[in-house]
């Protein structure tokens, strides 16, 4: 029997031949490369990557829904959970076309820096990154075309919101088996990188550099929360726990606590741990037993994701018993993924057996993450939403850059059935408004101090 050369299942077999080597991204041309120098993928890629009307074969189209009745046809292309929510519990996914333009998947700075420093990121004999002369890493993806699964979590750890720092205002809304609504907050999630920055000031933030980040959080509403702040500090060696301080209003001071209630919620309701931030919320070397299990096409929420049309940025949702479960998603097919798993080794109590993430190999973000008890059994999944703030002629600007950043996510625990959806607000009540690379974040919100007064 003759085979074509770019006949449908060209790319499954090409996926196939790749895997358990060294090779990079790419089907018909080598991904970075091809970044490199034009940043149009239209040729790394077969048609039936690049097109979810090519890959079914017309059965789904740019622009149709997926819903119960149809998504049998791209039930290999989402993962697990995410097919459960639309076959049995009424979630619906628009499909939107596929990027081709990579520089649509980043923000602008941090591409730049991603290819300038090409090259230079490796690994000590610790298996923390590294700059080529053996200080702390520089800025962007250390590995843009990550070949193991430990290059690939390493793009995802070192720099989770891709900007020196971020402030991100968002309401959560808990879903419970009924789906009801059984908890709502407001919060304000705070990142500072102090090493990898991009901006002018240079790489290292002075006096910082033994630290990766700082990570605070905060409650604001309702009122019996209101106060409650944690404080997470991150070191650059990935083999050491962040220490992890809360002011909890009921106690009044700031305490200490252990580094295992990351896999617990932060307030009552929540499906979502510290453990799952951005799919690589601890300390990667707290983690082992890493792999590559394939590549693969996948849909991810990598643009069109963004609700500026509405004053406060906020989307519809839809689904579940009472209509109130999911949230509008617009979804592309990723052309090539990489799937990787993990286990925590450095936390015998967890209750989390193994991660799960499929990340895009075009930007190295996570477009989906399940863990899995430690029986094996699915246990709860994290799907964000990114893309650039851009809506028709609306924009969201970070200096002179259009914004990019995630809009939306969805935490569920498929166990008990609840779920937390979180939405990225324009501003929360209080004043908190959302924002990048803004001045004076580390003495406001990054010390002991600064949580204590929060909670004041």
């Amino acid at each position: 029997m003759h085979i074509r050369k770019f006949d449908h299942d060209y790319s499954r077999r090409a996926f196939l031949a790749k895997a358990g080597t060294m090779a990079g991204a790419g089907i018909l041309a080598p991904l970075w490369p091809t970044i490199a120098n034009s940043a149009d993928i239209s040729k790394v890629y077969p048609d039936e990557l690049m097109s979810i009307d090519a890959y079914t074969k017309g059965k789904v189209k740019t622009g149709d829904m997926i819903t119960a009745a149809n998504v049998d046809i791209v039930k290999d292309l989402l993962p697990p959970i995410t097919y459960i929510e639309i076959k049995e519990m009424g979630r619906k996914i628009k499909i939107v076309p596929t990027t081709k333009d990579v520089t649509r998947l980043f923000p602008a700075d941090y591409l730049e820096a991603t290819l300038r420093n090409a090259g230079k990121a490796k690994f000590d004999t610790n298996n923390n990154v590294v700059n080529a002369d053996g200080k702390p890493w520089i800025g962007g993806n250390p590995f843009p075309d990550a070949k193991t699964a430990l290059e690939a979590i390493a793009n995802g750890t070192l720099s989770w919101g891709r900007a020196d720092n971020a402030i991100y205002v968002l309401h959560d809304t808990d879903i419970g088996p009924d789906g009801k609504i059984a908890y709502e907050y407001d919060l304000v999630w705070i990142e500072e990188n102090t090493t990898g920055r991009i901006g002018p000031g240079g790489p290292y933030m002075k006096g910082h550099e033994d630290k990766l980040r700082y990570n605070t959080v905060f409650f604001t509403q309702p009122t019996d929360v209101s106060g409650s702040a944690f404080l997470s500090t991150w070191y650059n060696d990935q083999r050491k726990f962040p220490e992890l301080l809360g002011f909890v209003p009921a106690f009044k001071r700031v305490r200490k606590f252990p580094t295992n209630q990351r896999f617990e919620p932060m307030v009552p309701g929540f499906t979502f741990y510290l453990s799952d931030a951005w799919g690589n919320g601890d300390p990667m070397l707290t983690w082992g037993n890493f792999k590559v299990i394939e590549r693969r096409p996948m849909l991810g929420a990598q643009s069109q994701t963004w609700n500026g049309d509405d004053p406060n940025w906020n989307a519809p949702v839809h689904g579940g018993p009472q209509n109130q479960s999911f949230i509008d998603t617009n979804m592309e097919l990723c052309p090539e993924c990489l799937v990787v798993e993990a286990e925590p080794i450095g936390y015998p109590r967890a209750p989390v057996g193994k991660k799960r993430l499929w990340i895009d190999v075009r930007n190295q973000l996570f477009i989906g993450y399940h863990t899995y008890d430690r029986r094996g059994a699915l246990f709860k999944s994290f799907e964000p939403q990114f893309g650039l703030y851009e809506k028709g002629n609306i924009k969201d600007m970070t200096g002179k850059q259009t914004t990019w950043s995630w809009s939306r996510c969805l935490a569920h625990d498929i166990q008990s059935n609840r779920l937390s959806r979180y939405n990225q607000n324009k501003e929360i009540p209080g004043g908190f408004k959302s924002g990048r690379n803004v001045d004076g974040m580390y003495e406001k919100f990054m010390t002991e101090q600064a949580i204590g007064r929060l909670g004041a």
